[in-house]
């Protein structure tokens, strides 16, 4: 159980490399956050209801409040998503962090300029995921007790 306030923070956490994805799931859960994973661009955007599907009526209620993506995917990358949601009028207030393991300033500074929260380099430590706290907060405006 979390702290009051926080426990009902929804994370999507998307990346191809289930080692990756595990170790994000781990963390993001020790932090008491709400975790959905997902393995690929095309299912993140199922998941937020932006790609037709069969399923889609299933995910339209849920509601997510922070969205980290790896980088570098087979397909769509983590670039390509931040720009979908960023021109979904209705999910374009959620904060996109980008997470990678190649430090490439190039790369970062464009995820940033095209609307990134964050850009984390890989192996992500507890603390990035204390730097996910305050992107939540601004956007939900929520006061922790």
């Amino acid at each position: 159980m979390g702290m009051a306030g926080e426990s009902q923070f929804h994370v999507l956490a998307v990346d191809d490399s289930i080692i990756d994805r595990k170790w994000i799931e781990k963390l993001l859960k020790t932090s008491s956050f709400q975790v959905t994973v997902v393995d690929s661009v095309s299912k993140a955007l199922e998941f937020l209801g932006l790609q037709k599907a069969e399923q889609r009526n299933h995910h339209q209620e849920t509601k997510v409040n922070l969205i980290i993506t790896d980088y570098s995917m087979p397909g769509m990358t983590g670039y390509d998503l931040l720009k979908k949601i960023k021109e979904s009028t209705s999910l374009k207030g959620i904060p996109v962090v980008i997470m990678s393991s190649e430090n490439i300033p190039s790369r970062i500074n464009r995820c940033l300029e095209e609307g990134a929260e964050d850009f984390f380099l890989k192996p992500v430590q507890l603390s990035d995921v204390n730097k996910l706290r305050p992107h939540l907060l601004g956007w939900r405006t929520l006061v922790e007790i």
